[in-house]
């Protein structure tokens, strides 16, 4: 089965073309990051145009790389949630008027879903029950799947995503957007221990993720040693570096924390650490430590199928579409989707099923 897969739900306007679910015949990505640079982050009108812009040509090189025609596609598979909804909407109703003029199944998949299948292509078949942390700008969420197509929320921010924190921490020391690329380049020359920022404890028990402490932390110590944002073009001073590296490290240490005791407790048989933040080379060495201290594998997508790509979308489609799941045209962008016991059934195809965070 050959599937198109369609990604508009940030700032990356994505098409790919996966066949039989495991190999890429082609992915193409169009950043905005530079448009979007002078703002410090996403403009979510700004994207919206730019998807506008962007979707077609980007389909059109996807279809032309992989060496298949538009009739060659067997289904398409789009991100429907969650993300902005400017962003979602382009890329789905660009699907669904594609999937309906070809005669072709189409269905909506959940964001977050994808970057659990985004480590499909380059690793052993997941083996279930499985855990999944999934980390990026916009979510972190531990996830447990005891088996394919069913997911349980263990725990997620109860405020900024990790990625978003490094934005906003990179911002804060006139490092520019975004940040979490810049600040592990950084931090690379710093010393991780220089500074013993907290990790955020939950006062209801649970064990959730909370990071605004953290960027709260970074600030008053930045004021308290009268530490200034540098200039464009200035060389990071030691104390920038050992605040990114620390920083860092507190980031690493509040996601594993939570991770290896519930995986503790679950047992899963592989670890899944996807999303953009997942590019990091600090907490991927720092998993694949845990990962020998429980005795599973982790699995990582490449540094290309971290961040959004339509690649990780049209493989989570696959195995929706070979379990005989369609969407119809009431699908919807969504963008407070979620993930948990999320499955799309033949009979209430393109609607949202109801569950609880």
């Amino acid at each position: 089965m050959l599937v198109l897969g369609i990604e508009s739900s940030c700032d990356e306007t994505a098409a790919a073309v996966v066949d039989n679910g495991r190999k890429i015949l082609s992915s193409v990505i169009s950043s905005q990051i530079e448009i979007h640079r002078e703002w410090g982050g996403v403009v979510p009108e700004i994207a919206s145009r730019e998807h506008l812009l962007k979707i077609d040509p980007v389909v059109s090189e996807a279809l032309d790389r992989s060496g298949v025609s538009i009739q060659d596609i067997d289904a398409i598979a789009v991100t429907n949630g969650p993300g902005l909804v400017g962003s979602l909407l382009v890329g789905v109703n660009y699907a669904k008027a594609l999937a309906l003029g070809l005669g072709i199944p189409f269905i909506g998949v959940n964001h977050i879903e994808g970057h659990f299948f985004s480590v499909v292509f380059e690793n052993p078949p997941i083996e279930y029950p499985a855990m999944a942390l999934i980390v990026s700008g916009g979510h972190t969420n531990l996830f447990f799947a005891p088996e394919a197509g069913k997911y349980e929320l263990l725990s997620r921010t109860r405020d900024d995503a990790a990625g978003e924190a490094f934005d906003k921490v990179a911002k804060m020391l006139g490092l520019g957007y975004p940040g979490g690329p810049v600040i592990e380049k950084i931090a690379k020359q710093g010393d991780p221990k220089a500074i013993r920022f907290p990790i955020a404890k939950i006062s209801d028990g649970t064990p959730d993720f909370s990071f605004s402490g953290l960027k709260t932390a970074v600030v008053n110590y930045l004021r308290e040693n009268e530490i200034e944002p540098i200039s464009a073009g200035e060389e990071p001073g030691k104390d920038v570096r050992d605040v990114c590296a620390s920083f860092q490290d507190t980031v690493v240490r509040t996601l594993l924390k939570n991770t290896s005791k519930l995986a503790k407790e679950r047992k899963p048989r592989v670890l899944i650490v996807a999303g953009g933040v997942a590019c990091n080379e600090a907490l991927r060495t720092a998993s694949m430590r845990l990962g020998e201290k429980l005795g599973i594998p982790v699995y990582f997508p490449s540094r290309h199928l971290s961040t959004d790509n339509a690649a990780m979308i049209a493989a989570a489609g696959h195995f929706h579409l070979m379990r005989g799941e369609r969407s119809d045209a009431g699908l919807k962008a969504d963008v407070g989707i979620r993930l948990q016991n999320h499955r799309i059934s033949p009979e209430r195809s393109g609607k949202n099923l109801p569950y609880k965070v």
